[in-house]
């Protein structure tokens, strides 16, 4: 994804998208590094926990904003508004996936990519002050 003139790395949008979710509060954020496993369709994916529908669609919301303010671009493809159990935004280079947390454990996106380096995100304040 790139804004008319600026290059933007994958580190950067996904550091974009962490901070859109930690400003709505999401919770148990990952990012797993794709960019080792092999046939993988993006960079990183990130994933997070919101509590309810209402949730999740502010944290989906958030992260388009984040993204969009960095980028001038929106996500290549999005799905999962209507119900809002799984919503995936598709930037090309980072794949965003928030969650119900049942939907999570059903799904378990972690074990199905466990090749992939996994990283805990920390909401610190670095990500808020942005």
């Amino acid at each position: 994804m790139r804004k008319k003139g600026k290059k933007i790395t994958p580190v950067q949008l996904k550091d974009a998208v962490i901070r859109g979710m930690a400003d709505t509060k999401g919770t148990n954020i990952v990012c797993l590094n794709m960019e080792k496993v092999s046939n993988s369709i993006c960079d990183f994916f990130v994933i997070c926990d919101g509590t309810s529908s209402v949730q999740v669609n502010a944290i989906a919301k958030a992260v388009e904003e984040a993204v969009y303010k960095l980028t001038g671009n929106y996500a290549y493809h999005s799905e999962g508004h209507k119900n809002a159990e799984w919503i995936l935004q598709d930037y090309v280079d980072v794949v965003v996936h928030i969650f119900q947390p049942d939907v999570r454990i059903f799904y378990n996106l972690e074990g199905l990519w466990g090749d992939a380096e996994l990283e805990e995100v920390m909401i610190e304040q670095e990500y808020k002050r942005m």
